[in-house]
């Protein structure tokens, strides 16, 4: 199997669907100049990214769903990392950042338009993990770009 890796950096002045960048800038609070419609419900130290994988996104498609990256909210698509692995507290290295997952993204009425039968529940983390959306807090930021690794931080093993 081949290497993690970011598929796509997806960014908007607020809304969606948030668009294709080849690289960008990680801040404290997210992609340096992404912004959100909803700053009620999104955004802020711990909903710093959004993450989401292309594999997701092909099984909605699959489904006859119209999904494109960027369209779900999230910030990074990437590839070759199945979410139902993660948890929130579980650290990755995206690229020269460094996130924490803080916790899965129950879908709400903005993206319904991503689905053939408007049914945006299809992506809730109580009906298919997998396919959910997470979010993420910023630990180290700095540049990142389309291709950059995506790997898992392991803990060091008690010796």
């Amino acid at each position: 199997m081949s290497q993690a890796r970011v598929f796509s950096i997806n960014t908007s002045g607020g809304g969606v669907p948030k668009l294709p960048v080849p690289e960008a800038e990680v801040g404290e609070l997210g992609i340096v100049g992404d912004d959100h419609d909803d700053k009620e419900n999104h955004g802020g130290p711990l909903q710093a990214l959004c993450l989401y994988s292309v594999d997701a996104l092909q099984r909605l498609q699959a489904e006859g769903h119209p999904v494109v990256a960027g369209g779900m909210g999230e910030n990074i698509t990437f590839e070759g990392l199945d979410v139902s692995d993660l948890r929130p507290g579980d650290r990755l290295r995206i690229g020269a950042i460094e996130v924490e997952v803080t916790s899965y993204v129950s879908p709400c009425k903005t993206i319904e338009g991503n689905f053939k039968d408007g049914v945006f529940s299809r992506v809730s983390p109580k009906v298919h993990i997998e396919d959910s959306r997470l979010y993420a807090r910023i630990i180290r930021g700095g540049p990142i770009r389309q291709g950059d690794p995506v790997e898992p931080i392991k803990e060091a093993a008690d010796a």
